[in-house]
């Protein structure tokens, strides 16, 4: 089957103090067009797609072969029907010249690019039976602005100048034409909102008034709570009489009233995938060192547009083409020499300094599921990171199809990737667990680290000296005259030599000594 790939992530708001933090969800979505959409199991299309984030918002063909099942009690075991399992997923559309189909790190790189004007539109959204309208249209409108603190800054900021939202506008409030309750259906015994035809209404209502030719996605804005969480990534509808997919986002007054949440969801449109600690616990929302983890924590605070997003990890914006090719640094698996070099901080704009660095290690034979590390430098600076928790270079692990994990030395792993384990500084070190890539921080510069990558610890470092204990010093007093002569009544006794007493003297060196001493 061939149709275009939607995936909708919901990201619930910030668990209250005391409380446990809400579960993120995915649901991936093949759509064929008006009426024809096939639900996709998510683990089997991680699977047979690789790199699935890569492929959202794309035309992609879905293979599915079957596989014979069993269905087992606690005394009967009887084979079932074959169902369809997903065996493959592979684009179906075009990419630009620049995309690589391989990294140097050995990773596939099956991301397109997102380069140029972005432009997005707001639509304002009332349900018939909630007449709240929060904002004003010009609080929306002005959140596309390229001023410090508003969206068109930040993602020119955190693309390099790569992408904009030049032409991005706000349109409503429009009253949709049902009630509340009515976008919503039991799911397994929870409710959940009906994201497409939200956005079918929601569009329909606007339709007069917008010019939907060319957009890149749409931001909905609704005057209630959806199912208790806000959604990111796609979707399609009619849009000036045309079936289109595009990338959106579904608000709720919580998400909206703050940027952070909201741009951790046009991060989802964009094709950005979660990221993660290593504390190894099912809460995603733990490294508040990225916006696509802990939009929350460590953020800076605009009077306006109330909490400002932090910056996404370097790898993620590498997979968009946001990162120039020269400031990527490439270590080899079988690297064998030490590497020095200036790590600047990835809020810096313009530098022909490094900004990330790729820890390789063996290609496995599945490419997807070969693991590398990266290096990032954060520095406390800027509208978006002055409140990040210090100065340090971040390590990330990158696997589960591109998640990145942030690395945390401690034992066992904080809750939060806010503390010293997550932060290498000046004078620390680190290797990767199987010790073929050592890192040391060496110092601090105005706009990041020195960073020194070598195959081995001894690479950075002197050996340490020989372990030798101290020569036994004779006592200060008088020592007790030996005879002259053996008292006659005396026997004579054979003393058994211990350690180097019992070597030849020519064998007597210290360091054997000391061996024979423990």
């Amino acid at each position: 089957m061939q149709g275009t790939l939607q995936l909708q992530w919901a990201d619930p708001p910030r668990a209250q103090p005391g409380r446990m933090q809400a579960q993120p969800h995915l649901d991936a979505w093949l759509d064929m067009g008006p009426g024809r959409r096939v639900a996709l199991d998510v683990a089997q299309a991680q699977r047979a797609a690789g790199d699935l984030y890569a492929l959202a918002n794309r035309r992609i063909a879905v293979s599915y072969d079957t596989r014979a099942t069993v269905a087992a009690s606690s005394k009967v075991m009887a084979a079932s029907g074959a169902l369809p399992v997903i065996s493959a997923i592979v684009p179906t559309d075009r990419l630009p010249q620049r995309a690589l189909a391989r990294g140097a790190d050995g990773r596939v790189m099956a991301s397109a690019p997102v380069l140029g004007a972005t432009r997005w539109v707001t639509l304002m959204c009332k349900f018939a039976d909630i007449a709240t309208e929060q904002k004003p249209r010009s609080f929306f409108q002005d959140q596309y602005g390229n001023a410090p603190g508003q969206l068109g800054h930040y993602w020119s900021e955190v693309s390099y100048g790569q992408i904009n939202l030049a032409g991005s506008s706000a349109h409503g409030w429009y009253t949709l034409p049902k009630p509340r309750a009515a976008y919503l259906a039991d799911v397994n015994g929870k409710q959940k909102a009906q994201l497409s035809e939200l956005f079918a209404d929601c569009a329909a209502a606007a339709d007069a008034d917008v010019d939907f030719a060319g957009i890149q996605g749409v931001n909905l804005m609704f005057n209630g709570e959806l199912d208790g969480n806000a959604w990111g990534g796609g979707a399609c509808t009619t849009l000036d009489g045309t079936y289109t997919c595009t990338r959106v986002t579904w608000s709720p007054p919580w998400s909206f009233a703050n940027l952070a949440p909201l741009a951790h969801e046009m991060g989802h449109g964009y094709g950005l995938p979660h990221s993660n600690n290593s504390d190894g616990d099912s809460d995603t929302y733990d490294n508040p060192w990225d916006v696509m983890s802990d939009a929350w924590r460590n953020a800076t605070t605009d009077a306006t547009y109330g909490l400002l997003p932090k910056h996404p990890n370097m790898y993620q914006r590498e997979r968009l083409g946001w990162l120039p090719a020269s400031r990527k640094r490439v270590v080899a698996a079988d690297n064998r020499e030490t590497q020095e070099f200036v790590l600047d901080a990835g809020s810096v704009l313009k530098t022909a300094n490094t900004q990330l660095v790729v820890l390789a290690l063996p290609a496995q034979p599945d490419p997807y599921k070969t693991v590398i590390y990266t290096l990032e430098a954060r520095r406390r600076t800027g509208t978006y990171e002055a409140n990040l928790a210090g100065d340090a270079v971040i390590i990330h692990r990158l696997e589960d199809y591109g998640i990145a994990y942030s690395v945390d030395r401690d034992t066992p792993a904080a809750n939060f990737s806010s503390n010293e384990g997550s932060m290498l500084k000046v004078g620390g070190r680190w290797n990767t667990p199987d010790e073929l890539h050592w890192v040391e921080v060496v110092s601090a510069t105005a706009q990041g680290f020195v960073v020194r990558v070598g195959p081995r610890q001894r690479s950075m470092s002197s050996p340490a000296p020989v372990l030798e204990r101290p020569t036994q010093v004779a006592s200060s007093s008088p020592a007790t005259p030996r005879p002259s002569a053996p008292t006659p009544a005396a026997r004579p006794q054979s003393v058994r030599r211990r350690g180097c007493d019992a070597l030849p003297s020519l064998l007597r060196l210290a360091p054997v000594c000391v061996w024979l001493e423990r």
